[in-house]
This record gives structure tokens, C-alpha cells and sequence, in this order.
């Protein structure tokens, strides 16, 4: 049977932050586990027909999470998450970019804070992230390349991935 959830995603300009609410059809420890082990995230962080291949990860509070977003033709695009904090499995919070292949943050992208919380619901699992941008015109860039659309693909991989 197909999932019925829905990503929601709101936007408050004046906090300069997007919430994006999800439910899962799994428990809170698998649906935590798809989100910080490498393995796991490679089968669905990016939408599709994009890949994620993860360059390194060290899940912990001042650790960090190097990947590529590969796309179909090859072409790579860098990211890193950077921990600063962790409780686990109930949230974590980190601050995301675009780097080069080194890992240096490019600056001419907005850089993400993240704090994702992880609680049971009736379903399974809800998942509330709570993006905040340093200025208003790094939230509104983020929606611009596509973010709400990418990020939904990407929960759709998820539900595929948590009914395997």
C-alpha cells in the first residue's frame, strides 16, 4: 500500500526560518537511523534521479557529514553538515553548506541551520525540521533552487527505503 503522508512545509520571514513536518511509517530508531547513518542516508537524501554518495561522516557533536549530491550526467555538487548537537534519538541540530570538494564552504551559498526532532506519533514517526537562515534572501535562495520540491522527492525516497 502506497503512503499517504505529506511533507508540509511552512515559511515565517520574519523569524528568516522554514519548518518542514513529515510522518513516517516506522518506528522513531529506524526513522533516526535513516537520517544519521551514512549508509542509510546515501538511499535517499537526494531526489531522485539524484544520488548522494557520503564522503565521510563522523555522527557527533562537532563532527561532520561530507557528501556529494550526484546527478544523472555525472555532475557533483559538495555538502557538508557540520554537529553541534545530538541527543540522540530524539533531535540533532547542525549547520549545513555548499562546499567545494575539499570540503571549504562556497559563500556565494546560503549556509542552513538545522534542528531536526524525531517523536513518535500514531503513524510511526514525526519528523519536524526547523531550518533558520541568517538573512531572509538565503531563505528565499534555498526555495528558489528548488528546495521544497527536492526535499519531498527525497521523503518519498525515505518511505520507499523504511518499507523495504
Amino acid at each position: 500500500m502506497a503512503n499517504t503522508f505529506q511533507t508540509q512545509l511552512t515559511k515565517d520571514e520574519a523569524k528568516q526560518q522554514i519548518t518542514v513536518v513529515r510522518e513516517f511509517a516506522a518506528p522513531v530508531d529506524r526513522v533516526w537511523a535513516a537520517w544519521t547513518q551514512p549508509e542509510l542516508l546515501d538511499q535517499w537524501w537526494a531526489p531522485k534521479p539524484w544520488k548522494t554518495e557520503t564522503i565521510s561522516m563522523n555522527f557527533s557533536i562537532g563532527g561532520t557529514w561530507s557528501y556529494a549530491m550526484v546527478g544523472p550526467a555525472g555532475e557533483k555538487h559538495y555538502c557538508r553538515a557540520d554537529y553541534s548537537a545530538i541527543d540522540a534519538p530524539h533531535s540533532y541540530t547542525g549547520l549545513d553548506a555548499f562546499c567545494d570538494p575539499d570540503g571549504n564552504v562556497l559563500p556565494d551559498f546560503p549556509r542552513t541551520n538545522w534542528h531536526v526532532t524525531f517523536e513518535p506519533s500514531e503513524a510511526g514517526t514525526k519528523v519536524t525540521t526547523i531550518m533558520s537562515f541568517a538573512k531572509l534572501e538565503d531563505l528565499r535562495k534555498i526555495l528558489e533552487m528548488g528546495f521544497q520540491e527536492g526535499f519531498t522527492i527525497a521523503h518519498g525516497n525515505l518511505d520507499e527505503l523504511l518499507a523495504k
